[in-house]
This record gives structure tokens, C-alpha cells and sequence, in this order.
């Protein structure tokens, strides 16, 4: 189970997609929690593009085991967004179940090819 917190480069690089499309999801909320749902918009802007930008910053954070915690972490608070933007609840959910598959494949894959 400890092999399950070693960071490897594919492990990073599945992360890492998972987190850049997760940033630009999480930012384009943001008008959308204006617009429709009539959010203000200081609020919006604190909540989607903080919280894409965060995704971007853990993004560059993956080297190290601790991003990991973070990353999941993020998922809670992307989940949490769907208070301003239902759909998000949706999408958080997709976004927490991608970032759990592709820690548990790159760790499945790279086991399988260290042998």
C-alpha cells in the first residue's frame, strides 16, 4: 500500500491531465454561476478561477507525494462548488472518480511493468 503514495512519471502525468482539464471546467463555472444561477460576481470569481487556479499550482506540485493529498482535497471543494453551480456536483463527482481511476491505474500500470 505505501507503493500507492510513490510518485512515478505516469502516475504525474495522469494526475496532471485530470487537474488541467478539472482548472478549465472549474474556471468556466464561473460565468455560468454569475449569469445563470445570479452569484455575485466577486464571489464567483473567488470561488471558480481560486479554485483553477489552485488545480494549476498543484499541477506543478505532482513531483511530490504530498500533491496528492491536495489534489484530493481539491476534488472535496470542486464537489462543494455545485452550491453555486448544480451542475457541479456532477461534474466534481466525474472529476474525484477520474483522479482516483488514474492514481490506481498509473500505480496498477507501473507495478505491472516493473516486474
Amino acid at each position: 500500500m505505501n507503493d500507492l503514495f510513490e510518485v512515478t512519471p505516469g502516475k504525474r502525468r495522469l494526475c496532471a491531465s485530470v487537474l488541467g482539464m478539472e482548472a478549465i471546467v472549474v474556471a468556466l463555472s464561473t460565468p455560468v454561476a454569475i449569469k445563470i444561477n445570479h452569484v455575485s460576481a466577486p464571489v464567483a470569481v473567488t470561488v471558480g478561477i481560486g479554485l483553477a487556479v489552485l488545480c494549476v499550482v498543484v499541477t506543478g506540485m505532482l513531483k511530490r507525494s504530498f500533491a496528492y493529498i491536495a489534489g484530493t482535497v481539491l476534488q472535496i471543494l470542486a464537489i462543494a462548488t455545485g452550491f453555486l453551480v448544480p451542475v457541479m456536483f456532477f461534474l466534481g463527482v466525474i472529476f474525484a472518480l477520474l483522479w482516483i481511476t488514474a492514481i490506481f491505474v498509473a500505480h496498477r500500470v507501473e507495478g505491472a511493468t516493473k516486474r
